[in-house]
């Protein structure tokens, strides 16, 4: 694993379903010693193996229950109890209300509640949840994506890492974000559901954002499949004159 004080991977950043050579929304973040799986997508857990086994994790952080965003918690439940994986305790899972029983109704068919506990030590995230990973500091924000969801502030030392999730452009990003070394941010496309509720960034909402924010550096994910990445950039850019990249599967970042 990498040596860096704080360190992201991405798994995999397409939506809403993976492609040939890129799966769902899911990153690996390292720092200190820690490892958290940020994002469960489709397609993710098998570009997690590639860095680190489920019994070497020390916790999975889930923004919303989407399954771009949620799906491999499905698998990585059989991997964790029936397969290869000798667990010492469960994995601590931090995710949106409700997960447990979303989880446990979509693994049993069956009167019998699935035990999804055996495998996931989860805790319910909420405005404000902080929670320690060994030397990490994780900050959750509830956004506006129509349903519970989260954004994420990893912290390592005076390093800051920052992810939308899936959200509308909203304060408590910008809040969340305030100052941060780098800014992983959606940047779906400028379509809408048609109810006209704006739930994602366009890619200039992500650059505004960025920018509102006076963030460091800012990473473009979780592009709509009306777009190209460069395309995505370029238009964040527009709004945003500090460094984008694009986050590519299989890349890793340092966050410094």
């Amino acid at each position: 694993m990498t040596s860096e004080l704080l360190s992201f991977t991405v798994l995999g950043s397409a939506t809403p379903y993976p492609s040939v050579d890129n799966p769902c929304s899911g990153y690996l973040v390292s720092g200190a010693g820690a490892r958290v799986w940020v994002d469960a997508g489709t397609g993710t857990l098998a570009e997690l193996q590639r860095h680190v086994r489920l019994d070497e994790l020390d916790a999975i952080w889930i923004s919303h229950l989407h399954a771009d965003h949620s799906a491999d918690l499905l698998t990585a439940y059989y991997g964790a109890l029936y397969a290869d994986i000798q667990l010492a305790a469960p994995i601590p899972l931090y995710g949106p209300p409700g997960i447990a029983d979303r989880l446990a109704n979509f693994l049993t068919n069956t009167s019998t509640r699935s035990p999804v506990e055996s495998a996931f030590a989860i805790e319910e995230l909420h405005d404000g949840h902080r929670a320690r990973v060994g030397a990490l500091t994780l900050t959750s924000r509830a956004v506006s994506h129509g349903m519970p969801a989260f954004g994420l502030r990893v912290e390592a030392e005076d390093r800051s890492l920052v992810y939308s999730g899936d959200t509308a452009p909203c304060p408590a990003l910008t809040s969340l974000a305030d100052g941060c070394d780098v800014l992983l941010c959606e940047a779906e496309s400028a379509q809408v559901p048609d109810s006209g509720e704006q739930v994602h960034h366009t890619p200039e909402d992500t650059g505004d954002t960025a920018r509102a924010a006076q963030a460091g550096k800012l990473i473009v994910t979780h592009v709509g499949r009306f777009l190209t990445p460069q395309q995505a950039v370029a238009r964040a850019s527009a709004r945003f004159d500090g460094p984008i990249d694009y986050a590519a599967p299989g890349a890793t970042f340092p966050v410094a």
